[in-house]
């Protein structure tokens, strides 16, 4: 049975004689119904729909100069709806050339402006991930700008954890890297239409589950007298697991294993099963919900080929490995891995953002991820619970004869 996390502290944050309320976590995942005869419905899809993704406004095309931060707001606040319109339609919307967004203040004000309704970052019961001004419960987090983490190509993948998922997310440039640290966008629902129909089959059926964590400190078993590394081993998987699941908000399964890239004796957590497609709630779009690309440790391998083995330098980089099965726990061919692979990276677009740049997208329809940089980068995202207007928006949008 889940349990429930601790919900974060309600004391108001006090900053220069200002009252900051902490915001709600990331809502619940809406899973939806189940799909009936996927492929069929892929067939159906590919000979009807062509998706425009994403859409872009840039502030010089609107007549506003680059500078005025006034009319910027002005346009962000009299244009909300058309705009998150265009998320939803689109999946993602690039904004460029706004000096609005160059700082916290001003992109706080943009998405308020907008009408989003601003949450915790999801991974907030698991661990901390920094925020851009330092302050706890700041609504700015930090988009791994680590320059350990420099040279791990971040790959494509839906923010959600364990029962939690924002439904929409903004990402903002304050300092782009001097080389690379491109933000990558896919469109979900164009990676569900390119998949192999057999493939598609075999992942909906049997569903997925992660592996979100690794406990890689348990060698030293191997030096105690045979007869007792089982008991021990029973009573370190007994108190691991009681610790993990009074953490998070959802249930974890411990198996004990090697892994990792030393082939260390370790402790692997997986997460629930789940499907790798769901409908789209707002749209009812169909659209690819699957981590695999950034979870899948025999994806992260190859990519070392590329870009050099990944620096796990610490502890919590350590545990954070994952990877991704079957929902019965079966493991996924290495040919059906590297064609989900060839398939989200064809969808993938490298967006070189600026100093101010946005990119606010759906996070059911759009997989983000970050490539290899070199220099500085300081990007910054929020997440959102949701937004003013949803529902008219649904009204518009959702169709209950799509296939």
């Amino acid at each position: 049975m889940a349990t429930t996390a601790t919900p974060p502290s309600t004391k108001p944050l006090i900053d220069d004689d200002v009252v900051h309320e902490p915001p709600p976590l990331a809502p619940l995942t809406i899973w939806g119904d189940d799909i009936e005869n996927i492929v069929d419905i892929q067939q159906k899809y590919k000979a009807t729909t062509k998706y425009t993704f994403p859409a872009t406004i840039e502030c010089g095309e609107l007549g506003i100069a680059s500078d005025d931060e006034d009319a910027q707001l002005a346009y962000i606040t009299e244009n909300a709806m058309a705009i998150k319109t265009k998320m939803q339609e689109n999946g993602a919307v690039v904004l460029r050339g706004f000096d609005l967004m160059k700082n916290q203040p001003g992109f706080q004000k943009f998405y308020s402006g907008l009408g989003m309704k601003v949450c915790l970052d999801p991974l907030h019961s698991v661990s901390a991930r920094p925020t851009v001004d330092g302050k706890a419960n700041s609504p700015v987090y930090e988009a791994v700008n680590k320059e350990s983490r420099k040279n791990f190509f971040i790959g494509m993948h839906n923010e959600f954890v364990g029962t939690r998922a924002p439904r929409a997310a903004a990402f903002v440039c304050f300092k782009a890297a001097e080389t690379g640290g491109e933000f990558l966008i896919a469109d979900g629902r164009q990676i569900f239409l390119d998949l192999n129909p057999d493939v598609l089959d075999r992942l909906y059926k049997r569903n997925i589950r992660y592996s979100v964590m690794e406990l890689p400190f348990f060698d030293f078993i191997d030096n105690v007298p045979e007869f007792a590394q089982e008991p021990l081993k029973g009573v370190i998987k007994g108190l691991a697991s009681a610790a993990i699941n009074a953490k998070v908000d959802f249930s974890v399964d411990l198996r004990w294993g090697e892994g990792g890239y030393d082939g260390a004796r370790m402790l692997q957590a997986r997460a629930p099963s789940q499907p790798p497609i769901v409908r789209h709630p707002v749209t009812g779009e169909p659209t690819w919900f699957c981590n695999v690309h950034s979870h899948s440790s025999q994806l992260r391998k190859d990519r070392e080929e590329i870009y050099g083995a990944e620096r796990f330098e610490d502890g919590a980089s350590q545990i954070n490995k994952s990877d991704m099965f079957y929902g019965d726990d079966g493991s996924i061919d290495d040919a059906d891995l590297r064609h989900m692979d060839e398939v989200t990276m064809k969808n993938v677009q490298f967006i070189k953002m600026s100093e101010g740049d946005v990119v606010l997208l759906d996070n059911y329809k759009c997989l983000h991820g970050r490539n290899v940089f070199d220099g500085t980068r300081k990007h910054g995202v929020a997440w959102f619970e949701g937004w003013e207007g949803e529902e008219e928006i649904k009204s518009s949008l959702y169709s209950e004869a799509l296939p």
